[in-house]
This record gives structure tokens, sequence and C-alpha cells, in this order.
């Protein structure tokens, strides 16, 4: 199941994209918002910026990106046009959404010119993809010289009492909580066992330095519930 969900993982989110946006705030305490704002922080300085954002979802992070003056334009890739099509709307209703383009693409087959982005972003989306090193590899294609690359994802706390109570929260409540909430108990079924299988922290870090990357670094937020991973091209 869980090799046949990673290939065709976009169904899911075509699924559940009418409810993901109030699903995330609900199921994350409102978290989510602070992660993506967290990765704003980790964009280089002094510079105009063409970024690229893989798995754009509903364009929550896009939308962030767009707020920044030195953010001049952001291309936003997802496999889900249902996805695409609530962030579009996000976009549309946003005044400076006139600064980004969503398009369907693949993160594991990028349909853009070597050396093109200054910045790509990912949030949430290279652990529902069939092979990381693939994606890691062609944002390093994509990406400048001098480029950088900021991944957000899920991964487990260290500490073993809140690790356990986290576990028990992902693994039996928030299955049957979002089931109820977005009618597809399935999905959140999927998303425990992606983010379990996920090879996070100093694992996740050696896949970036074998893509390539320099510098790479990794920050634990909210006691390692989630991980923002950066490096240099």
């Amino acid at each position: 199941m869980m090799l046949n969900s990673k290939h065709r993982s976009w169904e899911i989110f075509d699924r559940i994209a009418p409810r993901y946006d109030m699903l995330n705030r609900i199921l994350s305490g409102g978290m989510d918002i602070l992660w993506r704002k967290r990765v704003i922080k980790f964009l280089p300085l002094g510079r105009k910026l063409q970024v690229l954002d893989l798995a754009t979802g509903t364009a929550d992070l896009v939308i962030e990106l767009c707020k920044l003056d030195r953010v001049v334009a952001v291309k936003g890739l997802d496999l889900s046009k249902e996805m695409l099509n609530f962030g579009n709307e996000k976009l549309n209703a946003h005044p400076n959404g006139s600064k980004a383009y969503l398009e369907v693409g693949d993160a594991g087959s990028i349909q853009y010119d070597n050396d093109l982005f200054d910045v790509v972003t990912m949030a949430f989306g290279i652990r529902n993809t069939p092979d990381p090193s693939q994606v890691l590899s062609e944002i390093y294609r994509v990406l400048k010289p001098d480029g950088k690359v900021i991944i957000l994802e899920f991964s487990l706390p260290k500490n073993r009492l809140i690790r356990f109570f986290y576990l028990l929260y992902f693994r039996h409540v928030l299955p049957i909580l979002a089931g109820i909430l977005s009618g597809d108990h399935e999905a959140y079924v999927y998303l425990n066992q992606s983010v379990e299988a996920f090879p996070y922290g100093d694992a996740f870090c050696d896949l970036i330095c074998q893509a390539g990357f320099s510098k790479v670094r990794q920050t634990r937020l909210t006691f390692g519930v989630a991980t923002i991973y950066d490096a240099s091209k």
C-alpha cells in the first residue's frame, strides 16, 4: 500500500483538497502556519529571488513567499490538479498573487532548464515522492550556482516521552479525527505511514549531501515534530 500510495499520492490529495487547509489548521493546532513562516527566514538576503516551490499544494508557502519584496517570481509545481485549483483561488484573492504561477508538475522530473532558480522550497512533500534522492538531484540541477534548497518536512521527536505521546496521537487519534472531518480515513492513515517511514534527521541530511549539496543544516521545530533542512549548491 505504501509504495502504491507514494506513486499515486496525488490522487489522495485530489480527494481531500476541499478540506485540506481546514484540516491542517485543526490537526496541527495552527502550527503549520508558523512552520511555513519559519521557512521564509532561511531565504538568502541581499538579492532578488526567483523561487521554485515543489509539491506546492494549495499554495500556502507560495503566498508567504509572495509577501517578500525580494522575491520577484514564484513557480509552484504539484501533481494534484485539485490542490492547485484551490491554490489559484487563494492567489487570485491575494494582493501579491500575480508574482506566482502554478502548474501541474512532477518534483522527480522538473520540466525546467538547468541553473534557473535562486531558491527551491518544498513543504511536507518530499516524503510523498517515490524517490527522494531523484527529487534532490532535480532540485540541484535547476538551482543556480550558490542557489539554496529549503525543505520543511515532518519528523519524529527525539525525547522518548514526547515521542510516545506524539505517536499515540499520530497513529490513533489523528486518523480517526481526520477521517470524521474529511470523510477519508485512508488518506490520514497514509499520512502516518509516510511520516514514520521517511528518513528524517541525519539520515535525510546524508541524502542531501549525496545529491551534491554543501552546508547542509537541520533545524528542528516544536520538539522535533517538524524539521527544516537547508543547503547550498
